[in-house]
């Protein structure tokens, strides 16, 4: 039932709110554990283009990008709702016993009576913790990412292990 899902290019690590000013500084929503990616020097990417950080600063729970290049609030507009990205070859290796989400997308979910799911089809973060949509013959299941729930993890194998707790399956 397992079957290749190609990883994406890019991962998204941040995402363009607006213009901030008129100097061409754009204001981002962070969405990376890894906040020095957002240093002056780093290259980002949109759309598959690069776009070298001249300068970056703090501003409440966002951060402050200057591009090298972008030196008007009409150059930064164009910016309005893009998603900035680095290469997957300049992902991190994460702990033990964390994922990417686009790790997980794909993998197929067993329980440990050895009943199949479905696959995950999305990652959903709460509040407290990651909820897997998985979509199989019983339509969209929700799983909780959570230890009593998510047995677990074997990328090699496209596999989580499961062992559902009372009311989660249909």
């Amino acid at each position: 039932m397992s079957r290749e899902v190609s990883p994406p290019e890019f991962l998204i690590v941040g995402r363009v709110v607006a213009p901030w000013g008129r100097r061409g500084e754009v204001k981002v929503q962070v969405v990376s554990n890894f906040p020095d990616r957002f240093a002056a020097g780093q290259t980002l990417y949109v759309d598959g283009e690069p776009l070298r950080i001249e300068d970056s600063r703090y501003h409440r729970q966002h951060i402050l990008l200057k591009f090298l290049g972008i030196d008007s609030i009409e150059e930064a507009e164009k910016l309005r709702k893009q998603d900035l990205m680095i290469p997957l070859s300049q992902v991190r290796e994460l702990p033990p016993g964390e994922f990417y989400i686009f790790q997980l997308v794909g993998l197929d979910v067993v329980t440990a009576d050895g009943r199949a799911l479905g696959r995950i089809i999305d990652v959903m973060a709460t509040g407290s913790n990651d909820v897997y949509v998985v979509a199989g013959e019983c339509g969209e299941i929700l799983i909780p990412a959570i230890e009593d729930v998510v047995l677990s993890i074997d990328l090699d194998r496209g596999r989580v292990l499961v062992e559902p707790i009372e009311g989660l399956l249909p």
